[in-house]
């Protein structure tokens, strides 16, 4: 199929509601040193879209301003000097803009072939979460096997996901979710217990299930609220992760002598202000470890809704209301 010279694209003329978004024609991104062009089968939905939407996020320097992060497709040209993959292959990658597009330019370094056996759909659903996960809860908190992690929002794309990878590595897994079907789903998916944060309070039922010891890692996207609890609810040399702030950046009172006593570790780290060699590294550490999971059928992504691209302001909806459970993709088929 040849290139076109101009590509749809969502385009967002101005911050706001869902309803911002439009469907826009333009010209195809411009190949850096490096990059790849995706021909765009699927995108996945990120909450980070949902901020940049809002004008809560904007894009790095040299960014594309086009929302979207992660891309599924087809390789159909090369950038000067790029290695690794070759015309007609089948990638996923991460993007730093510009996924929500018939065409994406992305670095050679963040993109992976397709796990055999998936389609563009479940394809698109892995690098966001799968990059997050791996860089928060094994690479910097340093989760191994025979450890115990918390995981709040357990029912996210991040949650699902973080769930399967540390089921997978051999740890015991605590979530936190909003309602019984999802705390359900989670169990389902390899939680040892979810708790309702609805109705329990997450501190005390980890308490009480470690015997009072607490959980090693704490993977969290809720912030200054709970940053109290999740202190109490950590280990001698327990990891608190910090990966979003939707309960708040700041926090109105908080213990903070556990941190001394207990020898804990608070790290924090956003996924797209890193640098290209961080992203790579994270790449290089799921292919060698979580790509032969996905491939044994060990872990997979779990996809909540699959919407066509012209319902892009849909999607966006459904992931502000919170009652998803995994991930919500565009397909690209019959976009125009």
């Amino acid at each position: 199929m040849p290139i076109p010279s101009e590509m749809t694209f969502v385009d967002l003329p101005s911050p706001g509601g869902p309803e911002h978004m439009v469907l826009s024609k333009g010209p195809l991104p411009t190949l850096k040193a490096g990059d790849i062009l995706v021909r765009v089968e699927a995108a996945g939905i990120n909450r980070p879209d949902v901020l940049q939407r809002k004008g809560d996020y904007p894009p790095p320097p040299g960014a594309s301003p086009i929302l979207g992060l992660e891309v599924a497709g087809e390789v159909v040209a090369l950038g000067e000097g790029t290695q690794g993959f070759s015309i007609g292959d089948k990638v996923c990658a991460l993007a730093n803009g510009g996924g929500y597009a018939e065409y994406a330019a992305v670095p050679a370094t963040q993109a992976l072939a397709w796990p055999k056996g998936y389609d563009a759909v479940k394809a698109a659903a892995l690098p966001e979460t799968f990059f997050t996960v791996w860089a928060n809860v094994f690479d910097m908190a340093g989760l191994k096997a025979g450890e115990t992690i918390l995981v709040h929002g357990g029912s996210s794309g991040i949650g699902t996901t973080a769930i399967q990878l540390a089921k997978a590595s051999g740890a015991e897994v605590f979530v936190t979710a909003g309602s019984t079907e999802k705390c359900r789903a989670c169990e389902a998916l390899g939680a040892k217990r979810a708790i309702n944060y609805r109705d329990e309070d997450f501190k005390s039922v980890v308490l009480e299930e470690t015997g009072g010891r607490g959980v090693d890692v704490i993977l969290d996207m809720v912030g200054g609220r709970y940053f109290d609890r999740n202190i109490g609810s950590l280990a001698k040399d327990g990891r608190l992760s910090i990966i979003a702030f939707l309960g708040g950046a700041k926090v109105e009172a908080a213990n903070i002598a556990p941190i001394l006593s207990k020898r804990l570790h608070v790290m924090g780290s956003a996924l797209r202000p890193r640098t290209a060699a961080e992203k790579q590294s994270i790449r290089d550490g799921l292919l060698a470890t979580a790509w032969p999971l996905l491939e044994a059928g060990n872990v997979a992504p779990v996809i909540h809704a699959v919407l066509p691209f012209e319902q892009v302001a849909d999607g966006h909806r459904m992931m502000e209301e919170g009652d998803h459970i995994g991930k919500i993709v565009m397909s690209m088929r019959g976009s125009s």
